[in-house]
């Protein structure tokens, strides 16, 4: 697609593509992540890409350390080793393992950079809630009505001990669940359609977008 090429190229001149833990960084490597991250915005204008600047890839998973308070206010230190990370107002940081997976070895509904980038546009309104700025025409009724519907559906699959249709990762919280149907959106819209249909209208809408598999 000529406007994918135009988008991808504009990515990399605006954002840098850094390698971290001594990472070498090929152009193949930078255009790899700059296409993926520009399938998200191939309708919708690179505003959506503003505020932030870098792009962060190690060679493998990464650990990193959060500060979370509890209850009654106690702070507490969290380890995670994560495949991918992205800051509401910062970089977003990637395994180069886990993309170059996705893209020799993709599976259906897996995909690292749509998945972080999906959290940059959710972030847009300054909190990553699953509900990002809709586009102009959009209800946000109807988009809360059918993302919340299908996001308690799986939530209770995942609580009963059934088969999820969709990665049970997505029951994290409602932010994890917009990006992870927006990796099937694109990887595998048909299982998406068949499992919620009224996201995946919503994700049409958003996208602007009607991939096939």
């Amino acid at each position: 697609m000529a406007h994918l090429r135009e988008l991808a190229t504009w990515f990399l001149h605006s954002k840098s593509v850094n390698g971290a833990q001594g990472l070498e960084l090929t152009l193949a490597m930078r255009v790899a992540v700059a296409a993926q991250a520009c399938l998200l915005i191939l309708n919708i204008d690179t505003d959506c890409f503003e505020h932030w600047v870098e792009v962060i890839l190690y060679p493998g998973a990464f650990r990193v350390n959060h500060e979370q308070k509890d209850a009654i206010g106690l702070v507490h230190n969290d380890a995670n080793v994560l495949s991918g990370e992205a800051w509401l107002r910062g970089p977003v940081i990637l395994s180069w393992n886990d993309v170059e997976r996705d893209i020799y070895h993709p599976q259906p509904g897996h995909n690292v950079v749509l998945h972080e980038f999906a959290h940059k546009l959710d972030g847009l309104n300054g909190a990553a809630n699953g509900l990002p700025p809709l586009r102009r025409g959009m209800s946000r009724k109807r988009w809360a009505e059918d993302f919340s519907a299908a996001y308690d559906a799986l939530c209770q699959q995942v609580t009963a001990g059934e088969t999820a249709f969709i990665n049970p990762y997505a029951a994290t919280s409602p932010a994890e669940f917009f990006a992870v149907v927006s990796e099937y959106f694109f990887t595998a819209p048909d299982i998406l359609k068949n499992c919620y249909p009224g996201v995946h209208r919503q994700l049409t809408l958003f996208y602007s977008q009607s991939p096939v598999r």
